[in-house]
């Protein structure tokens, strides 16, 4: 291992002897900071991307940045349709509805504008269902599911 490198120990933040910069993250990981060339002020950063399958995710997200940097036009973020971003939006309004202390016929009346129904047709409407089914997978989107989205869906070998 090279003199210098995070070797998984943990350690304050600071410097090493080779003028490598040690970053504690808030999820318990590391990062090192490299200058590429010793003692000379060079302007500039440097992405370093790892050649494994979330190289992709992250090779998109370094050309997102360098477009944002240089005041050119940001590409579309590829990651999730337009029909999933609403879905996802939709569920957010839904939990912060039950969070809210909403009932089940008050979220679908706030999202489905529905107009008065009596309690055996609730019972067995469609909205219902869509309902708890938004709940449902907003559950597990606010529970860690959300970093599922950073990623790109890829196919399976």
């Amino acid at each position: 291992m090279p003199r210098g490198a995070d070797n998984g120990r943990s350690g304050p933040d600071g410097e090493d002897d080779n003028g490598n910069r040690l970053l504690s993250l808030a999820n318990g990981e590391r990062l090192q900071l490299t200058s590429l060339v010793a003692g000379l002020d060079v302007s500039g950063s440097v992405a370093l991307i790892p050649l494994a399958p979330e190289g992709f995710d992250r090779l998109d997200a370094v050309y997102r940045l360098l477009a944002s940097l240089h005041g050119r036009a940001i590409p579309p973020d590829r990651r999730l349709t337009r029909q999933q971003r609403r879905r996802h939006r939709t569920m957010l309004q839904a939990f912060d509805g039950r969070r809210s202390g909403a009932t089940l016929l008050e979220i679908a009346r706030t999202l489905f504008r529905l107009g008065t129904m009596g309690r055996d047709e609730w019972q067995v409407s469609s909205h219902r269902y869509a309902v708890m089914s938004l709940l449902r997978d907003a559950n597990a989107l606010v529970a860690g599911g959300y970093r599922g989205l950073l990623r790109h869906h890829r196919r399976r070998p």
